[in-house]
């Protein structure tokens, strides 16, 4: 009698998950570099060795049956785990010449990783990095990339998936507009030409108390873009505290109210993503303490900065105190230079 290990021949086993994916013979023989032929071939082995069909052929069509999705659910995740150590593999064999393929959202490659390439070039001359700007959720293992910087919820299938940052959303504009807004409320913003998406901009007039309607002058589908058309005063927008950091930092945006959208309201922290096979490997783990170290040092510039309508009480509290002191240090001079002349 056959065991079940010599009935399933493990060569096939990708051209089975690549068909039962794509649901079509042709477009998996694409992905594999295979013909045509040799896919069907090699489903017809395979269900001939387990002596049922795993698909049903509709027409021209194919799609997994019952049987398919059992087996499907079965071999995917080992075929992932071999799929990774068949990468931790080469990145090991590669020796000195260590290359890291790394893909993120294009804002956050724009507006906070590419300042920091220096930094990164200073501390790891040896890793090269390769960077795919895409607003795409790419298949990390089918695409060949390491590592991934997402937003999202951290729900990714056969990927180790970090929380790195929660980073709330804060309204911020040019220097022009915090001028026009000085010493206003929540509710002048809604005056003033808003971009990005009516239904953030309506949350965050929520959170303030602010009941409107929100009609923006432009919608971007990415933040980057956004946040340059609010540098040139073309209006106000909602960004990501993290990628406003540097332009807080320089002056070229300035935070309008203390009101934020946390993470709670707006369900987007930001991951490092990668799979699992590659945990250990030392130019993954070396990305992910620069990162790490790099987040720190925008926390801290964000944190050293005053929050408009938070700080007003402060300055006036240090302000108050100096005065004191200053008070106590005079009248006490006099008395000093008596028990001098004493």
């Amino acid at each position: 009698m056959l065991t079940s290990e010599m009935r399933l021949p493990l060569q096939t086993l990708p051209a089975f998950r690549a068909v039962a994916r794509l649901s079509n013979l042709r477009a998996a023989a694409e992905e594999l570099n295979l013909t045509h032929s040799a896919v069907s071939q090699q489903i017809k082995l395979l269900e001939e060795q387990l002596g049922f069909e795993l698909f049903d052929r509709p027409g021209r069509r194919i799609v997994l049956n019952a049987a398919g999705e059992a087996l499907l659910r079965a071999v995917e995740p080992s075929l992932a785990q071999l799929d990774d150590g068949m990468r931790a593999a080469e990145a090991a064999a590669n020796g000195a010449s260590h290359r890291l393929r790394i893909t993120l959202l294009p804002s956050f490659a724009q507006r906070w990783w590419m300042p920091r390439m220096n930094s990164w070039r200073e501390r790891h001359p040896d890793i090269a990095l390769e960077m795919h700007a895409s607003q795409q959720v790419i298949d990390l293992q089918r695409e060949g990339f390491h590592v991934a910087l997402r937003q999202g919820d951290g729900k990714w299938r056969g990927l180790d998936a970090e929380r790195l940052l929660d980073s709330p959303l804060i309204a911020v504009g040019s220097p022009n507009a915090a001028r026009r807004l000085l010493g206003r409320g929540p509710q002048a913003l809604a005056d003033e030409p808003l971009l990005g998406d009516a239904d953030t901009w309506e949350s965050w007039f929520a959170t303030a108390g602010v009941r409107c309607r929100v009609n923006p002058v432009a919608s971007f589908n990415d933040a980057g873009m956004m946040l340059q058309a609010a540098e040139q005063d073309l209006g106000l927008a909602l960004g990501r505290e993290l990628l406003v950091a540097d332009a807080l930092r320089d002056g070229q945006l300035m935070r309008l109210s203390p009101i934020e959208l946390t993470e709670a309201q707006t369900a987007y922290a930001l991951w490092f993503v990668h799979p699992t096979g590659l945990r250990d490997w030392p130019p993954l783990k070396a990305l992910r303490t620069w990162v790490l170290d790099e987040l720190k040092k925008s926390e801290r510039s964000l944190h050293a900065r005053p929050v408009p309508g938070k700080s007003a009480a402060t300055k006036t509290t240090k302000v108050a105190k100096t005065a004191r002191a200053t008070k106590a240090a005079k009248a006490a001079q006099p008395a000093r230079q008596a028990r001098v002349k004493r």
